[in-house]
């Protein structure tokens, strides 16, 4: 699998690889931020060659913390004639507003159920109801065949790692190893040894296990982690398919299992 610094060599082209600077996320979970987008113009993401100085955060309302600033890391141990990787070139707070409005189609593919769908669920700032339940299957609890409401934020996360790495030639489904879970069925993993919290958000529909091919997991969970909306877990495993990542959306967090 590509390290980060593989993945920029052969994906990007380090010398075209800054991205713009006003982020903007949580546009599902507000509903007056969703309305006022409606009528905006998504027009397709570019890129400029060298990330700015100050990177303003900008944030809708809904929870999320409104504007503030901070410098941009630079690369400072580089040999002469060298060109070190953009910093930043996985961080979702630098992705321009043009990125959150646009149409929100996402391919998944659950191997417990064998099952595959691309699916746009997301358009003028409304979720399209019929898509989002046929997510919310795919992400049902397979083992004990019960369906739930997902968090529209983590969908909201998912989503956007997928397009993102889509904008380098990465366009592979997201694989989800686990969404919703049952009490029981938690807890039968704990029995057997998997590594599962007691409380897990599984259980809330608020996290998912996932994967993506070509990406390993250091560098797919530091662009989930980047995106700031929950807890991030890192599960490394060698293998032909590798590790893979939690995402939730509850308290910020990281850990290694």
């Amino acid at each position: 699998m590509a390290s980060r610094r593989e993945f920029l060599q052969q994906g990007l082209g380090l010398s075209a690889a800054g991205l713009l600077s006003v982020p903007l996320i949580g546009c599902a979970s507000d509903s007056a931020a969703r309305k006022s987008a409606a009528g905006a113009a998504a027009r397709p993401a570019t890129a400029h060659v060298a990330a700015p100085a100050v990177i303003t955060q900008a944030r809708p309302a809904g929870g999320m913390p409104h504007a503030s600033a901070q410098s941009a890391p630079s690369g400072t141990g580089a040999a002469a004639g060298e060109i070190e990787p953009p910093p930043d070139i996985f961080d979702a707070q630098l992705l321009d507003m043009e990125f959150w409005l646009k149409p929100r189609t996402i391919e998944v593919y659950r191997p417990a159920s064998n099952e595959r769908a691309k699916l746009l669920y997301w358009r003028d700032g409304e979720i399209i109801e019929s898509a989002y339940q046929d997510l919310c299957h795919l992400l049902r609890d397979v083992n004990g065949k019960e369906t739930a409401r997902i968090d529209p934020k983590l969908f909201e996360t998912l989503w956007g790692t997928q397009a993102f790495v889509q904008r380098y030639g990465i366009d592979t489904p997201l694989e989800i190893l686990s969404g919703y879970r049952t009490s029981a069925s938690n807890n039968k993993l704990r029995e057997a040894g998997v590594p599962a919290a007691r409380q897990s958000l599984h259980i809330e529909g608020r996290a998912a296990d996932i994967r993506l091919a070509n990406l390993n997991a250091e560098v797919l969970g530091g662009l989930v982690k980047s995106f700031r909306q929950g807890g991030v877990g890192f599960y490394y495993r060698a293998g032909p398919r590798g590790g893979w990542i939690h995402a939730d959306t509850g308290l910020k967090r990281t850990w290694k299992g």
